[in-house]
């Protein structure tokens, strides 16, 4: 192949990678908005793991950890806590505890069958009012729960002996709290105060 060919086909091959790589309509859009970051600004993926991470992170914060405010005792009613914690919410609890999430496959997996819940109360009760920041006077209502849950705990291991270990009556204990308050006094009158 001669020299002004070899010229010819380089620069054929520049035009068509420039070519093709401004049609993509991911480049250009994402170096041209917003402040210019240079290399930063081309996207990079993010690998699963993070990405359930930070999802099981938000779906937490949003269903369990946060304290409702409801509205104040009526006298002479029973004093009952909210509904008992939702079977997600204990295995979640359970998964935070002894994780079996992220084996590696054929290698060594950790799985969790037949599951079975059973919940009890076993406190409730209510403290006396006081003054929280930037929600007033209010009691706090407490629930602790004591969940256990029984499994079929199986282990696959693939090296260096394939194997799988089945421990058919696995038992995990969870205690689960569940705290909300109730707004104290006359709230009528407190919100027509705000108004």
């Amino acid at each position: 192949m001669s020299h002004p060919r070899k010229f010819t086909s380089a620069i054929l091959a520049s035009v068509i990678a420039i070519g093709s790589l401004s049609t993509t309509g991911c480049f250009w859009g994402v170096t041209t908005l917003g402040p210019n970051l240079m290399p930063f600004s081309i996207p990079i993926p993010v690998t699963p793991y993070l990405q359930k991470k930070k999802e099981d992170e938000f779906w937490n914060h949003e269903r369990y950890d946060r304290a409702p405010i409801l509205g104040p005792l009526t006298s002479g009613a029973d004093i009952v806590a909210l509904d008992p914690p939702s079977d997600d919410e204990v295995m979640r609890a359970l998964e935070k505890a002894q994780p079996v999430q992220g084996g590696v496959p054929f290698l060594h997996e950790h799985n969790r069958n037949d599951v079975r819940i059973v919940k009890e109360k076993i406190a409730d009760y209510i403290d006396p009012p006081r003054v929280y920041p930037l929600i007033g006077p209010a009691q706090q209502h407490h629930a602790h729960y004591k969940c256990t849950i029984y499994y079929e705990d199986v282990r696959r291991i693939g090296w260096p002996f394939p194997h799988t270990l089945r421990d058919e009556d696995a038992r995990e204990v969870i205690y689960v709290d569940h705290n909300h308050l109730h707004m104290v006094g006359n709230v009528d009158n407190a919100i027509e105060a705000e108004l």
